[in-house]
């Protein structure tokens, strides 16, 4: 089993209920062996935070221990450099043991580069891991908010979870359009709504590619896609939403080599990582002891994650594309060439 942190990306569009969220999951038990990154910018630090927790001690730079057990820190630094710090204060016992982090966004973030940190530092990606970005998206404006603003555009699209908020003030018609909308541009992530920040926490934590009670791995549920394909290989290229946002799926042919399957992913990444926005798969390369999961982001493909220990009955290899105006034929044609 992966054994290292897992990383939830919690990020929304300006307005959406982050802060509500983050301050009813830091007060439930679940969350108590977590530790928060908040980025300050635009908000007042840690305070919006620190207002739920009153008892909270400082215990080192911009870093403190909540009433609620979770240690909180403010990102003034680079990101890496924030999660590097908490990664060595951990382990020199400065701050006690946390076993998940959560990673607050600002409202206007690009969810892409924050990725790529987790994916392109050497200290960080024997440390962490991605388990999901889950987006909070506002169930009043979400729907004005998605054609008029790339930010809140591009977070919907690479969520594993969305939560529509707000939906004690949003009507019944407004909120159905809403959770249509979403379906179209991602259909792949799970939707839930919450009034007030309200959530079970086991509904966006451990949601990844790992289940931490039964310590194997769950690419299904982390591909988000049937286990089997529902199309056959080659299928025609869908056409877009007029956002122009697309995902799609490409059953790989057998057999398959990483080794040859390897510079492919590379180079989609290098040609088409400005539209790129996320892309996932599962392989099952006849060169490897086991299968692989692999992920990318823009123009970083992430270090495969070897499942050890996991197989499906059917060995079928699959990599989940999502992109913004990209093109899904010239991507198919590359892929099924292997």
């Amino acid at each position: 089993m992966d054994k290292r942190i897992p990383v939830t990306l919690l990020t929304g569009f300006l307005g959406s209920g982050k802060t509500t969220l983050l301050n009813k999951l830091l007060s439930d038990a679940k969350m108590h062996d977590s530790a928060v990154i908040i980025n300050e910018l635009g908000e007042t630090g840690l305070d919006h935070i620190l207002a739920m927790q009153v008892d909270s001690e400082h215990i080192a730079d911009n870093t403190v221990l909540l009433n609620s057990g979770c240690i909180c820190c403010s990102l003034k630094n680079e990101l890496a450099d924030t999660m590097r710090d908490l990664f060595f204060k951990r382990a020199l016992q400065a701050i006690p043991q946390f076993n998940r982090l959560v990673i607050e966004t600002t409202g206007m973030a690009d969810p892409g580069p924050i990725l790529g940190n987790l994916m392109n530092e050497p200290v960080i990606e024997s440390t962490f891991r991605l388990d999901a970005v889950v987006v909070t998206i506002d169930s009043v404006y979400g729907l004005t908010q998605l054609e008029s603003n790339p930010e809140a555009l591009k977070q919907a699209a690479v969520a594993d979870v969305l939560l529509l908020t707000k939906t004690d003030i949003a009507s019944p018609e407004t909120t159905q359009a809403l959770q249509e909308k979403l379906a179209e541009i991602n259909p792949g992530a799970t939707q839930h709504l919450i009034q007030h920040g309200e959530i079970n926490p086991d509904s966006i934590i451990d949601v990844g590619l790992f289940d931490p009670t039964g310590k194997t791995a769950t690419p299904q549920r982390w591909l988000r896609t049937p286990g089997k394909a529902s199309t056959p290989k080659g299928t025609l290229p869908q056409k877009p939403h007029q956002d122009g946002i697309t995902s799609f799926t490409v059953t790989m042919p057998k057999p398959l080599n990483w080794r040859d399957l390897k510079p492919v992913i590379l180079k989609l990444c290098q040609t088409h990582g400005a539209k790129l926005l996320r892309l996932k798969g599962i392989i099952h390369a006849e060169d490897q002891p086991a299968p692989l999961a692999i992920h990318a982001v823009h123009f970083t493909p992430y270090p495969p994650t070897l499942l050890e220990g996991w197989d499906e009955e059917e060995a079928m290899s699959r990599i989940v594309i999502i992109g913004k105006d990209i093109d899904e034929a010239e991507i198919r044609k590359a892929l099924m060439q292997i």
